[in-house]
């Protein structure tokens, strides 16, 4: 159980780590005098917001059990795997908030505008840290 969660640490603060590195690349990459398509950032926010709900049925779906199965059995494989397939797909998903923020700054969105899905992103990820279950 150990070494899966320090392998999801690690992987957490490489992918909050990667957020940082988004931001500054999309303010080194961005066009400053283009008209962006406003309703891109609309469809992408619907994405973002979608993503989110993603992320919470993810967590209730296989995290969620496999904690309680942990808990009483802290040998099963396939509630680890479980559990470890879910974080991992919660940080997928987080990422892919900023990878939104990323694009639409690249396209000439203003960095307010993008801010939240940068911040979306590294939140989520921060608060859905792996955790032993039982705890």
């Amino acid at each position: 159980m150990e070494p899966a969660r320090k392998t999801l640490r690690i992987m957490r603060s490489f992918m909050l780590v990667s957020i940082v590195c988004y931001g500054l690349i999309g303010e080194r990459v961005a066009p400053n005098a283009t008209a962006p398509n406003r309703n891109l950032y609309f469809v992408l926010t619907l994405v973002a917001i979608t993503t989110v709900g993603m992320i919470f049925a993810v967590r209730r779906l296989y995290v969620l059990p496999a904690e309680v199965t942990l808990v009483s059995q802290p040998e099963d494989a396939a509630a680890l795997v479980r559990w470890r397939t879910g974080y991992v797909a919660i940080y997928a998903l987080s990422e892919s908030l900023a990878l939104f923020g990323l694009v639409l700054r690249i396209l000439g969105f203003t960095f307010s505008e993008i801010t939240p899905f940068y911040l979306a992103g590294f939140a989520l990820m921060l608060v859905f840290g792996p955790r032993q279950p039982g705890k």
